[in-house]
């Protein structure tokens, strides 16, 4: 059997704390229960603020597709992080 290798894009939205997409999405599909806890957990959009908008966008779909997935039960597909 051949083995696929997949590189996953990761994408630096907070530069000021090293914060990318995939944590945000990791931890607004866990459970976190607001962006402003999302800023105590992980710092993003606490410096300069230039990434809040982005970070906020990537946070809300991310918890979106978290419910729905938890809800029914199944695990959240690697495409709905990479879109983030």
């Amino acid at each position: 059997m051949r083995s696929i290798r997949i590189k996953i894009a990761v994408m630096i939205v907070c530069v000021c704390h090293r914060v990318s997409d995939r944590d945000i999405a990791i931890a607004a599909s866990s459970g976190c229960p607001s962006f402003e806890a999302l800023q105590d957990d992980l710092r993003v959009a606490t410096a300069c603020g230039a990434c809040h908008d982005c970070a906020c966008s990537i946070f809300e779909e991310s918890r979106v597709e978290g419910a729905t997935s938890h809800a029914r039960g199944v695990a959240i597909p690697i495409k709905a992080l990479m879109a983030a």
